[in-house]
C-alpha cells in the first residue's frame, strides 16, 4: 500500500500484465494531473492484481511485478435503499473509499425514490463510474461490485437490518441493510436475519450507510488482529 499512496496516480486498466490506458486515462494523467515521465504510476485491474509502472510519453511501462492482494473471506456488502437527488453518488463514492466490496441498491417498501429499469441501467452505469474513480483515489485494488435496485425483502433474509433498539454490530455481521427515510415496515422487519443499532440519533440514508461500513470494517479489522495474536 505505500508504493501505491506515494505514487503519483493509481489507474484501473484492463490487464496488468500488459498496461493500456484509456484516452479518457491517458489525458487524466497527463494533461489534468500532468504527470511527468519517469514518475512512478500503479496501475490495477481492479480484481486484486496491481503493479509499480513509470510514466513514459503518454503510456505507462512496467516498473516491478504484479502483485495480487487477495479477497476478503467474508465482502463487506453494504445494502442501502435509493435516497434523494445526488446522494446516491455520493454513497457509492465514500463506500468504496471505505474498502464496501459489494453496493447494493435497494427498493423498500417504504421508499420514496424509484427507478423503473431503463433509469436504473443509466444511474447504475454511471454509479459503476464513480466507484471507478474513487478506487483509483482511495488506491484501491478491488472494485465494488455495485448492482441494482432489487427489493429490500430479497436481501433482508440474509443481512442485519439497520434498526433503533437493534443490538450492537459485530463483526460477523457482514452484510448490512440500510432502511428509507420512513423506516423499514414491519413486513420487511419480520424477514431480515436480525436487527442493529448504529446509534442513539436518526441517521440519514448516506450518514448511515457510512456508519455501518466504518463499524463492520473496524470490527472486521480487529478481529483479525486478535486472531494474529493467537
Amino acid at each position: 500500500m505505500e508504493l501505491r499512496r506515494r505514487a503519483a496516480a493509481h489507474v484501473l486498466v484492463d490487464d496488468v500484465g500488459t498496461p493500456a490506458l484509456g484516452d479518457g486515462t491517458a489525458h487524466h494523467l497527463f494533461r489534468v494531473l500532468r504527470v511527468a515521465d519517469g514518475a512512478i504510476v500503479t496501475v490495477t485491474d481492479g480484481a486484486g492484481r496491481w503493479r509499480p509502472c513509470r510514466a513514459a510519453g503518454a503510456a505507462v511501462v512496467p516498473d516491478g511485478d504484479v502483485v495480487h492482494e487477495p479477497a476478503l473471506e467474508v465482502p463487506l456488502t453494504i445494502a442501502v435503499t435509493l435516497p434523494k437527488a445526488d446522494r446516491p453518488e455520493w454513497i457509492v463514492q465514500k463506500l468504496t473509499e471505505l474498502g464496501v466490496d459489494r453496493i447494493v441498491l435497494l427498493h423498500a417498501e417504504r421508499s420514496v425514490v424509484r427507478w423503473d429499469a431503463e433509469r436504473a441501467a443509466k444511474h447504475v452505469a454511471k454509479l459503476r463510474r464513480v466507484a471507478v474513480v474513487a478506487l483509483e483515489q482511495s488506491r484501491r485494488v478491488w472494485l465494488p461490485d455495485v448492482t441494482g435496485p432489487v427489493t429490500a425483502a430479497s436481501m433482508l433474509a440474509g443481512a442485519v437490518a439497520a434498526e433503533p433498539g437493534g443490538r450492537a454490530l459485530s463483526a460477523a455481521d457482514r452484510t448490512v441493510a440500510i432502511g428509507p427515510e420512513g423506516g423499514w415496515s414491519p413486513a420487511e422487519l419480520a424477514v431480515a436475519g436480525d436487527t442493529v443499532s448504529l446509534g442513539p440519533t436518526v441517521l440519514r440514508v448516506e450518514t448511515a450507510a457510512l456508519s455501518a461500513a466504518v463499524r463492520a470494517t473496524m470490527l472486521a479489522d480487529g478481529a483479525k488482529l486478535g486472531k494474529n495474536r493467537t
